[in-house]
């Protein structure tokens, strides 16, 4: 490992890890971006569920027949710009993360303890990434929830701050998200990094023996088994995340009691429940793009991804 290289791969220089971030940047905001039709019709499911109760599809027929093709594309401002941000950081916390650990136990114990050091990793990106991502997210759920809130992404960041003060309008869905995001993003990895081994495996193959092509479909497909597990996962802490950023939700007192008072009042099963198929079906795409592209544009870059390898073959 003297020359920057681990279990054959490398070097990991800070030129890679900025090519990993911007990769994961390019992955998380043009998918989130793109799903932001999804995205407003699974919050609306989850904040009013007596009123949009049939269902995803019937969900945008009512969102469109009430308000118009346009509402379905509320908060893409800050989805988009929001989650570029959390990629930058998530992805390529992910490779530093993980190059890192595995330098400094070393190759054996580094491959031992894979799940382990994944985990470790993408818990430690990710809270990162979400000091970054809850303003944003804070502001989309409060335009989703209030259309006429204001005119757009600045304008309600600016009017929730002058109604609430900073760190109320923007961090009181902070505890919240990262019961979302921690939780997610570790499944996301971790069983992702199991279903490619499990791939590679299944075919007689390595990332190192597979060209491109082939790499980018393990991924797309060890992607969608990452998603439905992240989401089902995540989602009693998405629900509490959708509820606590719209206004009056939980009355006025502090965070944590707002959350109770939401929790009590949804019920654990509907927290569980409310809007999980359209998550699913979200994540589940979700994810397997992000991966795709995340390789696609890191190969586009001369770059490749980290990748654990038992040393002793």
């Amino acid at each position: 490992m003297s020359d920057g290289k681990i279990m054959g791969q490398g070097p990991f220089t800070t030129q890679f890890y900025l090519k990993a971030a911007l990769a994961g940047g390019i992955c998380c905001g043009a998918t989130h971006g793109g799903l932001t039709p999804v995205d407003v019709v699974k919050t609306r499911i989850q904040l009013e569920p007596a009123k949009y109760n049939k269902g995803m599809i019937a969900g945008f027929r009512q969102v469109i027949a009430e308000e118009g093709s346009g509402a379905l594309l509320t908060g893409l401002g800050p989805t988009a710009q929001g989650y570029f941000i959390q990629g930058w950081f998530k992805f390529g916390g992910v490779e530093v993360f993980k190059t890192k650990i595995a330098k400094n136990v070393g190759e054996k114990k580094a491959w031992e303890y894979r799940n382990g050091i994944t985990l470790l990793s993408s818990a430690c990106a990710e809270f990162i990434a979400d000091i970054f991502l809850c303003p944003y997210e804070a502001t989309r759920i409060r335009l989703v929830s209030n259309p006429s809130y204001a005119s757009g992404m600045v304008a309600a960041a600016t009017k929730m701050k002058a109604d609430m003060g900073f760190v109320p309008a923007f961090y009181s869905g902070f505890v919240p998200i990262l019961f979302k995001q921690i939780p997610y993003t570790m499944a996301k990895f971790a069983v992702q990094q199991k279903a490619a081994e499990g791939i590679y495996q299944s075919i007689g193959s390595s990332p190192a023996e597979m060209g491109s092509t082939g790499n980018v479909c393990v991924s797309l497909g060890s992607g969608v088994i990452a998603g439905v597990a992240a989401a089902i996962i995540s989602h009693p802490a998405d629900t509490l995340l959708s509820k606590i950023n719209k206004a009056g939700a939980g009355g006025d007192g502090p965070m944590f009691e707002r959350m109770g008072n939401i929790a009590r009042e949804t019920g654990f099963k509907n927290l569980c429940t409310t809007g999980l198929g359209a998550r699913c079906v979200m994540i589940g795409t979700l994810t397997a793009a992000q991966f795709g592209v995340f390789d696609i544009v890191l190969a586009v870059t001369g770059a490749k991804k980290f990748h654990f390898h038992d040393p002793d073959h």
